[in-house]
């Protein structure tokens, strides 16, 4: 090292650099971690320093360094990299480690605009004191490096133009706390806001991107999932990508469903026109999903479902595939394929399916959703009526395109539609389910929207889901569930009536106040308990663990109930009739799971027909990419592909460590033989989750011959995640010999949470 390096500090003094305060701040990072060395990492830094190098330079320096020194072997490097960055943070933010006071933090950051004026509406001095007394700097060091990154990347109050930040992670966590139970009574508000922040700053609760990102700050929407719905129109068609700009403007993730416009030369004002097909219109919904990023946390992303059956099915399936011509394809959007028992059953027997525009089949498009007793007769009438324009192809090529796609691309989904009507808290007759989120875990009735103008315009409804998740590695019994469940549904519910609806269509979600609480660290809680995905080890375990998590959503929402009222959309849920998660799940899973139910579920059915639902859904289990990082959890329901992930983010390549590595054995993603086990354990926790999973199937091909995976074992996996119950499947992972390579979907935009 050379020893008249000079330095530029944050104020622009020159000074010598100072080794030895150097070796102090690693020597504090290092303190009390088995298996690091400050000298390794001042030693392999050294080299990389040169005359007149910036203070914040060599801090980045270090950090990389103590990055890029953790492996399998030496996993406790990411402690020390996860502690200078917070170092870094703060000076950054305070021009300190010490933190400011939460007054002086909040007051400064409401005055520079970061923070939103309403922390002045609600609070006083004196409550600001009662959060300092509350908060504990210390937990910013329980945050590893990966979690530390992408705070400091997505979540951290920031100038989003020059990267400058101004908050720690407790600060964020407190004041997160605080508007979410502003307006509750005095009496005990701050018991609640103690409760929240505690169980988000220990990493129990994890929240998802846009309120870690977005609450506190003068932006108010906070919904993950935004639904909407197109019609065959184009006054429809434009008013979708007119709200599709807004929410993804709004830190969002967008599901388009566009399956009902008219297929290609259809006719037009009695044949005035023939249509130029649905290809044109869903390049304009890439275009608005494209045109701005999500708040600037990451790029703009949808889903666009289409049903099976559509007239231009050929076309559509392929658009997303790497051949073709611009012209004919659409390769930034994913999509899902809607599926129902009538097209699966046409496979299983060998025979076709019939295509149809379904402007030309009156009633059918409807029925899909609604009824599938009438969808079939309808149906049928149409492949028998000879004045019907209609397409036939064979069921097995059909289905082997869907899947053929599927696995080349990896972002082909699958909505199973009756599924999503039959096992749900909607009543299908009024309040069909007709799509699907960016991710596949949501299902939520949505209706088209009209456009156009006019004071009695409908506006259609656009479906919103306010998202949040178990950490299943920081939840130790039945009771800390309990807490969770309350301190989730009463926080998200505060949440739905706090925040902005920037589209008329909507408000319906204040009517509907559908949640989305999830889990993350599956895999971890699996390891921990010595159970795996590939065998039934675990099976009755999961079943208990998802059965108490709906339940006390439930008792949570009901008590809320009874303190409000139910919520105005509650007479169009199932539960108003007093029909539970455990009258209504696929029954075939009886087969493999048909475990004694642990909760009082008679009790709980009484109540919610004394008193109501505060919300119309409760569960949805979702991908929970980055913020899982932040609790250092493995992401959702998945198996972590190794101890040590490589995840690519926006800001770069981040190593993240398994929960417990070497305490625990943990089956990888790789060395899980097949898809039924994992299905089996989704089918299981699908009979209590009210809303679908963000559930992917994964493939080897070296486990097979020629390096293929068959097309009989694809079709046997999508066979079996719907005989089972599934409603929806996400990603198809190939493995492709880079294990350490990890695509966070950052880079697509694809939702985290």
């Amino acid at each position: 090292m050379t020893v008249n390096i000079r330095v530029i500090k944050r104020n622009g003094d020159h000074e010598s650099l100072d080794y030895e305060k150097i070796n102090r701040v690693l020597a504090w990072a290092c303190d009390g971690v088995e298996g690091v060395s400050p000298s390794k990492i001042a030693m392999r830094s050294g080299i990389q320093f040169y005359d007149l190098m910036p203070t914040c330079d060599i801090h980045a320096v270090l950090i990389k360094t103590a990055a890029d020194m953790i492996s399998e072997t030496t996993p406790n490097y990411h402690i020390p990299a996860a502690r200078l960055n917070l170092f870094n943070i703060r000076k950054q933010a305070y021009k300190s480690f010490t933190p400011p006071t939460v007054a002086q933090h909040i007051t400064s950051l409401v005055e520079r605009g970061y923070y939103t004026k309403e922390f002045f509406t609600y609070y006083n001095q004196e409550d600001f004191d009662q959060m300092q007394e509350l908060i504990d700097h210390d937990r910013d060091l329980d945050v590893r490096y990966a979690g530390i990154k992408q705070m400091e990347g997505k979540y951290l109050v920031q100038d989003r133009t020059t990267g400058e930040v101004f908050e720690s992670p407790q600060m964020m966590y407190m004041a997160i706390a605080a508007m979410l139970f502003a307006k509750y009574p005095a009496h005990n508000r701050m018991n609640f806001i103690s409760r929240f922040y505690n169980a988000t700053s220990r990493h129990k609760i994890s929240l998802p991107t846009p309120i870690m990102g977005g609450l506190r700050t003068p932006t108010k929407q906070f919904s993950s999932c935004v639904l909407i719905e197109g019609d065959d129109t184009l006054d429809s068609i434009n008013a979708t990508a007119t709200a599709i700009v807004k929410y993804i403007s709004m830190r969002a993730g967008i599901g388009i469903n566009a399956g009902r416009i008219r297929g290609l030369k259809s006719s037009i004002r009695n044949g005035e026109a023939s249509h130029t097909g649905v290809i044109p219109f869903y390049k304009h919904f890439q275009t608005a999903v494209k045109s701005c990023s999500q708040g600037g946390l990451r790029g703009g992303a949808a889903t666009l479902f289409y049903p099976m059956w559509h007239w231009e099915f050929e076309s559509l399936v392929v658009l997303k595939n790497n051949r073709g011509v611009e012209e004919n394809r659409i390769r930034q959007l994913d999509y899902g394929v809607q599926i129902n028992g009538l097209l699966y059953r046409r496979l299983t027997k060998g025979e076709n399916i019939t295509l149809f525009s379904p402007h030309e089949v009156p009633g059918l498009y409807e029925a899909f959703f609604a009824d599938q007793d009438e969808f079939e007769r309808l149906y049928l009438q149409y492949e028998n009526d000879p004045s019907i324009r209609k397409k036939t192809i064979k069921a097995i090529d059909a289905f082997s395109s869907i899947m053929q796609e599927r696995a080349g691309t990896g972002r082909i989904y699958i909505q199973n539609v009756d599924h999503c009507n039959t096992n749900s808290p909607f009543d299908p007759s009024v309040a069909p389910i007709r799509q699907s989120n960016l991710c596949l875990e949501i299902a939520l009735p949505t209706k088209p929207l009209v456009g156009g103008f006019g004071p009695d315009r409908d506006d259609g409804e656009i479906a919103l889901c306010t998202l949040s998740a178990f950490n299943l590695g920081e939840i130790h019994s039945e009771s800390e569930i309990e807490e969770c469940a309350e301190l989730m549904v009463r926080a998200l519910n505060s949440l739905i009536e706090y925040q902005d609806y920037p589209v008329p269509a909507a408000k319906h979600a204040l009517g509907r106040k559908a949640l989305g609480i999830g889990v993350i660290n599956y895999a971890y809680w699996l390891a921990k308990h010595g159970y795996d995905y590939s065998s039934s080890r675990g099976d009755q375990a999961t079943h208990e663990l998802f059965e108490a998590i709906q339940y006390y959503c439930l008792v949570a929402s009901n008590k809320l109930a009874i303190e409000q009222g139910p919520c105005a959309l509650f007479h169009e849920t199932s539960y108003a009739k007093g029909v539970l998660p455990i009258d209504r799940y696929k029954k075939s899973i009886d087969e493999f799971a048909n475990f004694p139910l642990k909760q009082d579920w008679e009790h709980l059915r009484n109540m919610i027909l004394k008193y109501g639902l505060q919300n119309s859904t409760l569960t949805a289990l979702m991908p929970s990419e980055t913020s899982s990082q932040i609790s250092n959890a493995t992401n959702g329901i998945e198996p972590p592909r190794g101890p040590v992930s490589v995840k690519a983010s926006k800001d770069g390549i981040l190593k993240q460590v398994v929960p417990g590595i070497g305490e625990y054995e943990y089956e990888y993603l790789w060395a899980i033989p097949d898809n039924i086990g994992y299905l089996k354990k989704c089918a299981i926790m699908q009979k209590f989750v009210d809303q679908a999973i963000s559930a992917n199937t994964n493939y080897d091909p070296s486990k097979f011959e020629g390096n293929k995976v068959p097309m009989k074992i694809l079709l046997r996996d999508l066979l079996t995640a719907y005989k089972y119950g599934l409603k929806t499947l996400y990603y198809h992972n190939t493995r492709d010999g880079n294990d350490e390579a990890q695509d966070d979907g950052c880079g697509s935009g694809a939702c985290k949470i």
